[in-house]
């Protein structure tokens, strides 16, 4: 599942989705801090990783597909 940390995000980060998730992962260093400033109550027990991957493509671009699932498979085992 995608969710956006933005407020015009299509799908933003709840509560409910962190509560949910086994594994948060987000693109950049700087996500990660924001979504520890907005929820850190909520990742306690979360696993946070961070891909390293520049918040510069567009929504669904191909080139960016091909790295999300070149690095998250690593992460969550499929």
């Amino acid at each position: 599942m995608s969710a956006g940390l933005n407020s015009d995000a299509i799908t933003p980060v709840s509560t409910d989705l962190l509560e949910w998730a086994d594994i948060v992962v987000v693109m950049e260093e700087k996500h990660k801090n924001k979504l520890s400033k907005k929820f850190s109550p909520f990742l306690k027990d979360k696993r946070v990783v961070v891909l390293g991957i520049p918040d510069e493509y567009d929504y669904m671009q191909p080139e960016l597909i091909q790295i999300l699932k070149a690095k998250v498979l690593r992460y969550v085992g499929l």
